[in-house]
């Protein structure tokens, strides 16, 4: 047992001379750097790199201006964004009405488009129904072109009977504008 006593021991001595070295260290240290401080003069304020306070009051001035310009120029910006903001919403408003009356237009000019050719078919089977001497004398006081419309619709019998009791001048304007009708169609 007394060997380990001895260890400790030792230990304990460099243990001791090693904090003691420490607290020399840093004593010695503090010291010189008191006495730097002490000796130092105080630090000089460099004249030639200095700006007077009036020039620094004006450029704070400035600053001060320039920061109120931006923060006006910011507030119309932000009323700008807003303002397009709006439009911008109006506008797909505007649209969404508009995509809405076109729709409607479009079911309204095709209800039209249907109703008339009805009205229309309606018509060519009175005409094709009617006795051909009656239906020549109504078509001899219609223009050609309106009477060729009807004619081209019928069937063919009905339309030569109905061809044979008009003048022959009328019967050939109506034969010559039913041959025309699709003269400038494409042909290929």
């Amino acid at each position: 047992m007394s060997r380990r006593r001895a260890k400790r021991g030792v230990l304990l001595v460099i243990s001791g001379l090693l904090v003691g070295s420490g607290v020399l260290r840093l004593g010695n240290e503090a010291s010189q750097a008191f006495a730097n401080s002490a000796e130092a003069p105080a630090p000089v304020v460099a004249e030639a790199g200095c700006v007077p306070r009036e020039q620094i009051a004006d450029m704070l001035a400035a600053l001060d201006e320039r920061e109120s310009r931006v923060a006006r120029r910011e507030l119309q910006l932000a009323d700008r964004l807003q303002a397009l903001s709006v439009a911008e919403t109006e506008i797909a408003e505007r649209l969404e009405e508009l995509r809405t009356a076109e729709d409607e237009l479009a079911a309204t000019v095709a209800q039209v488009e249907t109703a008339a050719e009805s009205d229309l078919v309606r018509l060519v089977e009175v005409y094709e129904n009617m006795k051909p001497a009656d239906a020549a004398a109504l078509f001899g006081t219609m223009a050609p072109e309106f009477s060729a419309g009807f004619i081209g619709r019928m069937r063919p019998d009905a339309a030569a009977s109905i061809l044979t009791g008009l003048d022959p001048e009328l019967a050939y304007t109506i034969s010559v504008i039913l041959a025309g009708r699709n003269a400038n169609a494409p042909r290929n």
